[in-house]
């Protein structure tokens, strides 16, 4: 079964005091950022680094943020993040605000789930081919993730396409309904020959341990005579 998982996080925000450096700011813990989009005026806000971490780790770039603590609560996406280069910690956030009432359009992420019976009969291997797909809709049905359950997956060469996500009404995938998220291949099977030269490989480690243990042998013998 495919699912479609749709979700809302909420993120305290305030605006931002342009009397206090950049550098006092994310001292303290916190982290500059600015909202802009289409119809919506960019306002300079700051939030705090630790809250903003939990949030970006359980939204990603397809959830919707509601960004509490300016005039109104402003609905957006995570549109970028900078890092420091060094200890990667966020050093500023972009957020775009969608327009109410009208379609957007954002990519979401695939999340696999479940275990292929075909993988488990060693007869073929799962390979994953897409991990997010393109879709248009309204902001208040964005999906935060697809959820794509591979279990049905039991046969050499099945495929779940495009087409076979199920998406709710309102939300329309816009890559080749016939481009494949997840195809089954033959697993490759080793033939007697390459099994015979796997055994008969020489370890040239194991042969340098004999010769430094058999020279060692023999040293201490030569000692042990001119005793």
């Amino acid at each position: 079964m495919l699912v479609l998982s749709i979700m809302t996080i909420t993120l305290a925000v305030t605006a931002r005091d342009q009397s206090i450096k950049t550098e006092v700011m994310r001292k303290e813990g916190e982290v500059p950022a600015v909202v802009y989009g289409a119809k919506q005026e960019p306002i300079s806000i700051t939030l705090s680094g630790k809250e903003f971490d939990k949030v970006r780790k359980e939204a990603g770039e397809s959830t919707i943020v509601s960004l509490t603590g300016l005039e109104e609560p402003l609905e957006v996406l995570i549109h970028e993040v900078d890092f420091h280069p060094v200890k990667q910690q966020v050093t500023h956030v972009d957020f775009y605000a969608f327009e109410r009432g009208k379609d957007m359009t954002t990519n979401v992420t695939l999340e696999f789930i479940g275990e292929a019976p075909v993988e488990d009969s060693k007869e073929g291997s799962v390979t994953k081919v897409l991990y997010e797909v393109e879709v248009t809709c309204r902001p208040s049905k964005l999906p935060s993730k697809i959820v794509v359950d591979i279990s049905g997956l039991v046969n050499v060469e099945d495929k779940i396409f495009i087409a076979d996500l199920n998406v709710p009404e309102g939300v329309k995938i816009e890559d080749d309904p016939e481009e494949p998220v997840v195809v089954v291949s033959a697993a490759r099977q080793t033939t007697e020959e390459e099994d015979e030269e796997a055994s008969t490989e020489i370890d040239m480690d194991s042969i340098e341990v004999e010769e430094k243990g058999k020279g060692d042998s023999e040293e201490d013998a030569t000692q042990e005579k001119s005793e």
